[in-house]
């Protein structure tokens, strides 16, 4: 159980450092891939499926509300729901950093041929002039100043409560990070990859004005993504501790890869990043080949296509039902091939 619970603290810790380095990013660059999504088809393709290999489920919120705005076409959001996994990348990358970088560019390509070939059938449509809204307006804000040099001292003469309990955070989970006492016992390119993203983390929580701290970091990351992210990681560790060590169902899932991809791929139909947790653990321990883990990588989307049901219903059961036959298939000729 102290395993389970300190590898848990290990991925939600970088899971939580992430995901406050893309939420700085994505405030600082804001607009910019607005001004990059004209151009031809595969300009278009490219760049959605670069935004759906963000982690998180930022990028993709971004490609819906383009397609609502008729700026990308409906093959675009199918490039970026394969290529995106949601908050589930995060959790990639702190288990199989490796593994997850391979596992990101086959999605990466397949997320742009499924795109173009859905577009190519359908007649590359954009959205219906009745969803299309009168501007572009990708969570705007008041453009953040968030290297104030000539505030960083008063802001901690001052400090907040919420500056405080992340930084301390930040500087305990880097000292058991070096003293071994989470993650990697020995110092290799993993460890020094968390040590790195944990420093700019907290070089973020250290320098940005109030607002952003407050908003962003605290409200949106803090108490809105982690709490959960801890609790489906810890449970899904939980299960495959007694799936795996008690229950042995090495043998059955071997047995029955079939059925295990129909499952996975259903599962991935889920708005939601945690339920596709039980297969990452699952792959991450040998228990089922990468094909399965792969399909059911291409259906799931995180949150992303959650906009899309403001938008259109039956563009979301479009796509996700696009993404299942594609994630079946993709599965399916992986078993046969034996991978």
């Amino acid at each position: 159980m102290t395993e389970i619970f300190n590898h848990t603290l290990m991925i939600t810790g970088f899971v939580f450092a992430m995901m406050v380095a893309i939420e700085y990013i994505n405030v600082q660059t804001d607009g910019y891939w607005q001004k990059k999504l004209t151009g031809n088809k595969w300009k278009q393709y490219m760049v959605a499926a670069f935004l759906g290999i963000i982690p998180g489920c930022l990028g993709a919120f971004a490609v819906v509300a383009m397609y609502s705005h008729r700026v990308l076409t409906f093959g675009a959001v199918v490039t970026a729901m394969i290529a995106t996994s949601g908050d589930e990348a995060f959790v990639m990358l702190a288990m199989i950093p490796e593994q997850a970088l391979y596992i990101t560019g086959a999605l990466f390509l397949i997320g742009i041929f499924a795109g173009a070939l859905t577009d190519f059938i359908s007649g590359h449509k954009k959205a219906p002039q009745a969803m299309r809204c009168d501007g572009l307006n990708v969570h705007q804000l008041n453009r953040c100043r968030c290297f104030p040099r000539d505030q960083i001292i008063q802001q901690w003469r001052e400090c907040s409560p919420f500056r405080a309990t992340l930084a301390v955070g930040l500087l305990i989970f880097a000292i058991a990070l070096i003293s071994g006492q989470i993650g990697p016992s020995v110092w290799n390119w993993i460890k020094a990859t968390l040590l790195g993203v944990v420093a700019f983390s907290l070089f973020i929580v250290i320098t940005v004005p109030d607002h952003f701290l407050e908003e962003h970091l605290w409200r949106h990351v803090a108490r809105q993504h982690i709490p959960r992210i801890f609790l489906w990681t810890f449970g899904t560790l939980f299960v495959m501790h007694i799936l795996i060590d008690y229950l042995h169902i090495e043998s059955a899932i071997q047995e029955g890869k079939w059925i295990v991809l129909f499952i996975a791929c259903l599962v991935g139909l889920i708005p939601e990043s945690g339920p596709h947790l039980v297969f990452l653990m699952l792959y991450a321990q040998g228990t089922i080949p990468v094909s399965l883990f792969l399909a059911s990588s291409i259906v799931q989307d995180g949150h992303g296509m959650l906009p899309m049901l403001a938008h259109s219903r039956r563009a979301f059961l479009i796509v996700k039902l696009i993404n299942f036959v594609i994630g079946i298939g993709i599965g399916a000729i992986g078993l046969v091939a034996g991978f």
